[in-house]
């Protein structure tokens, strides 16, 4: 049982980070810089950790920009405002993202412009055979592990295969529906989604992020902790990356006063 949970967990937690800091922070927003090797091997990481459900750094770009530029509106790809529940909300999502990262739909210039690209990584994220050979890898590890006769463990499969879309989902519904409010003047629904946030590393600052979304650090307030940009200041320490787009420290001064008030 141990094997089985400890599994799941490193699952989560690994494709967690590959989405908010490969896909989120550096794909979409270029909160940080790294060489060409390092930018390779985070590309890599981020498709052995997602496995099946690896999600294209371009088409994740695309999506999260429009996100960005219309936020709960109409034209938002995920908002939960515009969708009835949350599967309906992950299906929508997912035929837009299938449009721009095939190529079926070109973007605006400015939502698909400077996104990591490795051609060969990410064709074989795309195919069919990768998708169904590395979902049933998590089968064979079940089969391995689970004690003979508990097949509910089995049940937990389903998760691996979709972590991704899932992790995606949980910010999305959950970030512009439940939680509390520090930047009120952010035009859309975005809250802040404590104490689920440190499942998804970060991600359910949703309106911080929407508040100062060039600032890498997703947590203001003294009780609000970004376990991903802790990571990144340590990735920064040992020189892979250089984090950029800090708020000035007068700023930031500003920012906790009015916050604390």
């Amino acid at each position: 049982m141990a094997a089985i949970i400890g599994f799941f967990i490193g699952h989560w937690v690994l494709s967690a980070f590959a989405q908010t800091f490969f896909l989120h922070r550096y794909a979409s927003h270029r909160m940080f810089t790294m060489n060409a090797f390092w930018e390779k091997f985070f590309h890599l990481f981020t498709i052995l950790a997602q496995g099946p459900s690896f999600l294209n750094p371009r088409g994740y770009a695309i999506l999260h920009r429009m996100h960005h530029a219309y936020s709960d509106t109409e034209l938002d790809p995920h908002s939960p405002h515009h969708s009835t529940n949350f599967f309906k909300m992950m299906l929508k999502t997912k035929h837009i993202y299938d449009d721009y990262s095939y190529g079926r739909v070109e973007p605006k210039k400015h939502f698909s412009g400077d996104t990591p690209s490795w051609p060969i990584v990410d064709n074989i994220g795309k195919s069919w055979i990768f998708r169904v050979l590395a979902g049933a890898g998590y089968v064979l590890y079940y089969w391995a592990f689970v004690p003979q006769g508990e097949w509910g463990w089995y049940l937990l499969l389903p998760l691996h295969w979709f972590m991704g879309p899932i992790h995606g989902a949980i910010v999305n519904w959950g970030g512009h529906k439940y939680g509390y409010v520090n930047f009120s003047k952010t035009k859309d629904q975005s809250k802040n989604t404590i104490p689920f946030d440190f499942i998804v590393l970060g991600e359910l600052f949703q309106n911080n992020h929407h508040g100062r979304g060039t600032n890498p650090n997703f947590a203001y307030r003294w009780f609000e902790l970004d376990p991903c940009y802790q990571v990144m200041r340590a990735l920064q320490f040992v020189g892979i990356i250089r984090i950029m787009n800090t708020l000035p420290v007068e700023e930031n001064k500003e920012l906790e006063l009015q916050l604390s008030a």
